[in-house]
């Protein structure tokens, strides 16, 4: 794991504009996610799940399912501090490792560091930074941040489709 994304000049690449599209992507994620809260419950259902073959995020509730696109941005372990970037695991297939990769591919081109390693040691809020900039980059809809293990996956979604739902006697990831 790399321990020194700051790079040799101390900065890792971040700049002050690179700081700021951080912040700018924090507080636009913040206004995407009250939106969602309000309009159709988000971080409010019984539970989530992640169909990962067909590439949905689905929230079921007592009456509907809220279904959309999904992407895996990367997972953050509570254990160790570690962040590991959706394109830098195995496990998750490529076809959600999209936005991942966009993600990447600014890092490198504006050389900066914690975007290019693909595992480092990160804070909770770090990991919501990074989840944040790639719903900016990648025009998502906002982001879900799903408990798993002792891991957090952070998921970028696109837009939402809410439809009547039955409540599945069969438990799923939560």
């Amino acid at each position: 794991m790399d321990q020194n994304t700051r790079g040799s000049n101390g900065n890792g690449g971040e700049t002050p504009e690179f700081k700021a599209l951080l912040s700018k992507s924090m507080e636009e994620l913040r206004a995407k996610t009250m939106g969602h809260q309000v309009g159709w419950g988000l971080g409010k259902s019984n539970r989530w799940s992640l169909d990962m073959s067909q590439g949905d995020l689905i929230f079921t509730f007592d009456k509907v399912v809220a279904k959309c696109p999904a992407q895996i941005v990367g997972s953050l372990d509570s254990t160790d501090g570690s962040w590991l970037w959706g394109w830098a695991n195995p496990s998750i297939p490529e076809s959600l490792q999209r936005d991942s990769w966009r993600v990447r591919e600014y890092g490198q081109q504006y050389q900066i560091a914690r975007l290019t390693s693909a595992e480092w040691l990160c804070t909770e809020e770090e990991a919501w930074q990074m989840a944040a900039l790639a719903c900016k980059l990648c025009e998502a809809q906002g982001v879900y941040r799903g408990p798993a293990g002792t891991a957090f996956v952070f998921i970028t979604f696109g837009n939402v489709v809410v439809s009547p739902g039955t409540r599945s006697p069969v438990p799923t990831s939560r």
